[in-house]
């Protein structure tokens, strides 16, 4: 049996040797070479009609609805797309825990454990190893549309686009010298940074936390549910937004709650000793996830005080699945064993500096996984569409920051380092790619408008 004293022992690659091995990769893959972006031999409409067919038949109209709202709408229901565009291209071969899908709508505020407001990513759906580019193009061109949305001057949305990518650059530089502890110890600080911002983005940011913390729980289950004559809640029917379950398959759900709580913290276990089990739900949300199987479900303790938890199918990944990104080895050993549900659990709490306390997973006997959170605990966003031309670009660089800080998570982030440089170089690369594509999700949002 080897010890950690047997002579084969071998130290971690070194913080110049990784920056080494940065630099190398801008041989592989020439930064410039980012911008690149093939628009042929594409069928974009086959993923969407593939992707339909795994989903909730009767929703599907609700999404299409959803999807042709406006093109930003459009873009954030493709990450699909997106990831299959990607995978066409040339990239870094850097790869990170990645989101999947951190468009600027995806980051936001939720309430930390210790029930102070953070800002951070919020939705991982999609989240798994991919290069580190891909998340950021990804956000960079939802920079770009969401400035189109409102007819912003180029200008206004390049110059945006540049900081947010220097910004990104800095941040990920900034935390090269630290150690992987106080890597795993960052956080923003949500007052440091309200705190040197200019007056008009403190506004409007203050305006955004302001909404964010009357997004409660108990004020969505004052709104969402009613006491019956026994005193049970009850969710209120609001077809086909939300809508009861048949008994049946409400048992089955009471199910998953079972094994969910066989994942999550001990803590949680103990918590939910003094609450009771009162409804189930489906529950339609978002835009790109319409049509998933989603539900709420609300218990309550001696005095019927509620508490509301989410339960959300999880499937493959797009990184992985239309991406096309080998994922580790033990990473998918893992989802083997525990499910997509424990995949996107496990990748939350990894980007997250703060995560949800109640975060679990469960496998259902149909083969479907899913993945359990609280309903609405201050969860809020920025509508980055919305903003005035300053506040836009304060707002894209946050957003940019908060990436960088996830991304730093991943033992490769030297690695980037070396690659991304003062980020001039890959800023406009991801620039004029990101206009590329831009353009070419209009005319997929403006094909599928007219399929539909």
């Amino acid at each position: 049996m080897s010890t950690i004293l047997d002579d084969g022992w071998a130290a971690p690659t070194s913080t110049p040797e990784h920056l080494e091995h940065g630099l190398a990769a801008r041989k592989q893959t020439p930064r410039r070479s980012l911008s690149a972006l093939t628009t042929t031999g594409r069928d974009p409409l086959s993923i969407l009609a593939a992707q339909n067919r795994t989903r909730v038949p009767e929703l599907v109209p609700l999404r299409t609805e959803r999807m042709s709202a406006n093109p930003f709408a459009f873009y954030r229901a493709t990450a699909a797309l997106q990831a299959a565009d990607l995978a066409r291209d040339p990239h870094s071969g850097i790869l990170v825990a990645s989101c999947g899908d951190a468009h600027v709508a995806n980051f936001g505020f939720y309430a930390s454990p210790q029930r102070t407001l953070v800002f951070d990513l919020n939705d991982f759906d999609e989240a798994a190893w991919a290069p580190w580019e891909w998340d950021l193009k990804r956000l960079i061109a939802s920079v770009v549309i969401a400035g189109q949305a409102t007819s912003r001057d180029d200008a206004v949305v390049d110059a945006a686009v540049r900081a947010a990518v220097y910004a990104y650059a800095r941040a990920i530089h900034s935390l090269v010298g630290a150690s992987p502890l106080e890597r795993f110890y960052r956080h923003s600080d949500l007052d440091a940074a309200l705190a040197v911002m200019d007056p008009q983005s403190r506004r409007a940011m203050r305006v955004a936390i302001r909404e964010a913390k009357k997004r409660t729980g108990d004020k969505a289950a004052r709104k969402l549910t009613q006491l019956d004559e026994d005193g049970r809640r009850r969710f209120v029917d609001e077809p086909p937004t939300m809508t009861h379950v048949e008994s049946e398959f409400a048992n089955r759900l009471q199910g998953y709650i079972e094994t969910y709580l066989a994942s999550a913290d001990i803590s949680v276990r103990v918590l939910l000793h003094d609450y009771v089990f009162a409804d189930i739900a489906r529950r339609v949300v978002g835009v790109g996830s319409v049509g998933t199987r989603c539900w709420i479900a609300v218990f309550q303790d001696g005095d019927g005080r509620p508490l509301l938890l989410q339960i959300k199918e999880a499937g493959r990944s797009v990184l992985a699945e239309y991406g096309g990104i080998e994922q580790p080895v033990k990473a998918d050993q893992y989802i083997a064993e525990q499910g997509q549900g424990a995949r996107v659990v496990a990748l939350q709490k990894t980007l997250q500096a703060f995560s949800d306390p109640f975060l679990g997973h469960a496998r259902g006997p149909e083969g479907r996984d899913f993945y359990v959170r609280q309903f609405r605990d201050m969860k809020g966003g920025v509508a980055a569409e919305t903003l005035e031309d300053v506040p836009f670009g304060t707002y894209t660089q946050a957003c940019a920051v908060t990436l960088a800080r996830a991304h730093a998570q991943s033992e490769t982030v030297t690695q980037l380092a070396g690659y991304i440089g003062n980020g001039r170089v890959v800023a406009e690369a991801i620039l004029q790619w990101a206009r590329a594509y831009a353009d070419l999700s209009r005319a997929d949002y403006e094909a599928f408008v007219a399929a539909n």
